[in-house]
């Protein structure tokens, strides 16, 4: 049996004529009664009851037909995915970000990708670096964009751009009437970091020099999942954070009584790198990729490409 003999065996059960069928397959119907003679006799049963008037399904016939119309949508379906990859502008490309990343970047990229490769289907994810890592590693995503460095040799980690942290505070702090902020500043500030798990947060200890997340003392029980939330929290006066310059270009930045300012401090920036397995076929589509977000950059980043 062969996938040519199951489509003239669904022809004929859609059809429920001999003739139609062969008209939509496009052979003789002598042809394809005879190939359906040849299944049945492989098989060793009868797949249809024949009579002058009328062509129905057996009860076999029935149960066999939902596999034979399996087997031919798998094969069309690995057809369909191998001419996809003969052109790496199309086809579903899976991609994951950090949520510190996302929501400030995809926006940028998105509608100049749609028009330029409108055969790309861009699926997005949003994940910790860990789990990235993770699902990049076990195939469910084929790219990732992160802000740590990765010790992978399966893995391949191109930098795209640094990205400096600037100060959010709300808008009666005592910091509001400096002209520059620096690392001295940083040191008293009751800063509000993200949960356990986001690398922000120890990018954010990292700059302001701090070891380890104080247990005590009135940020030590505040500790959001997003950074809108972190952002809620400084605008309603709990204290301050340092957020990625992309995100300053949010709605975030209107009438919620946050405001943010540029560091005066060498090195508080953090990188972001796109990733991928070093296997990973489509160099073209992550080229793509590369180019459209670094020439969408706004300049309050540094890019590297």
């Amino acid at each position: 049996m062969n996938l040519r003999d199951f489509r003239y065996f669904i022809a004929v059960a859609d059809t429920r004529h001999f003739g139609r069928a062969a008209e939509r397959c496009f052979v003789s119907q002598p042809t394809l009664s005879g190939q359906i003679k040849k299944l049945e006799s492989e098989l060793g049963v009868s797949l249809f009851e024949r009579t002058n008037k009328s062509v129905s399904l057996t009860p076999i016939g029935e149960q066999l037909l939902a596999h034979a119309r399996r087997c031919v949508e798998e094969a069309d379906a690995i057809t369909e995915l191998a001419q996809v990859y003969k052109d790496p502008m199309a086809g579903p490309l899976k991609l994951g970000a950090i949520p510190t990343i996302s929501p400030y970047l995809m926006p940028l990229i998105l509608a100049p990708l749609r028009a330029n490769y409108p055969h790309l289907r861009l699926i997005l994810s949003e994940e910790i670096t860990d789990l990235l890592i993770q699902r990049l590693t076990n195939h469910e995503i084929d790219a990732a964009l992160i802000a740590t460095p990765v010790d992978d040799p399966s893995l391949t980690a191109l930098p795209l751009f640094d990205e400096p942290f600037w100060l959010a505070h709300p808008r009666d702090h005592p910091l509001y009437a400096k002209d520059e902020i620096t690392e001295e500043d940083l040191e008293d500030l009751e800063l509000l970091l993200l949960a356990d798990g986001h690398c922000l947060a120890r990018q954010v200890m990292e700059v302001c020099h701090l070891a380890e997340r104080r247990e005590a003392g009135a940020m030590a029980d505040l500790r959001a999942s997003s950074l809108d939330t972190l952002l809620q929290l400084v605008g309603a006066g709990f204290g301050s954070t340092l957020v990625p310059a992309l995100a300053v270009r949010a709605p975030w930045m209107t009438d919620t009584g946050v405001i943010a300012r540029k560091l005066s401090v060498p090195d508080a920036s953090r990188r972001v790198s796109l990733v991928w397995r070093r296997s990973f076929p489509r160099a073209a589509a992550l080229e793509v990729i590369t180019s459209t977000i670094l020439a969408k950059l706004p300049n309050t980043v540094i890019k590297l490409g």
